[in-house]
């Protein structure tokens, strides 16, 4: 990823709008996102465009590491960030004002219980999420450079 790139937004207007307040604001409009949901913005390499393109997601912590969760709402297929992700796991990540670079990875199956029940703390949807579907909804793991 380099200086200057154009930066795709989500396609889903709402998203891009809590992007835009995000950046515009270094996260002091949209970084707490509802009353103790916090969110981050995540910029990947497109895997077919080469794009940048970029999402807001619902965040929480292990440690030095952040965690977000591949839900798509419970849809059927891995949302294109996570499959950006498994082809290149190279991300951005803006944290309210911090903009870092991470290294993403799918939560291990013996870290995910623990991972995935600090996430449904945050946002309890994912569970409802994951009775939805039949594919495993991964927790991802994203680790600062």
């Amino acid at each position: 990823m380099t200086a200057g790139e154009q930066v795709l937004d989500s396609p889903a207007s709402w998203v891009a709008e809590h992007i835009h307040r995000y950046v515009a604001t270094d996260g002091a409009e949209g970084h707490e996102w509802r009353p103790g949901v916090f969110t981050l913005l995540l910029t990947t390499r497109g895997r077919r465009s080469g794009a940048l393109r970029r999402t807001a997601l619902i965040y929480g912590r292990d440690g030095d590491d952040y965690l977000v969760v591949a839900s798509q709402g419970g849809a059927p297929r891995h949302p294109a960030w996570y499959l950006n992700l498994l082809a290149d796991p190279r991300a951005e990540v803006q944290v309210g004002a911090e903009r870092f670079t991470a290294r993403a990875r799918t939560a291990t199956p013996e870290e995910k219980p623990r991972m995935w029940e600090t996430m449904a703390k945050i946002w309890p949807a994912y569970d409802d999420y994951q009775a939805r579907t039949d594919r495993e909804i991964p927790v991802v793991v994203l680790e600062r450079v």
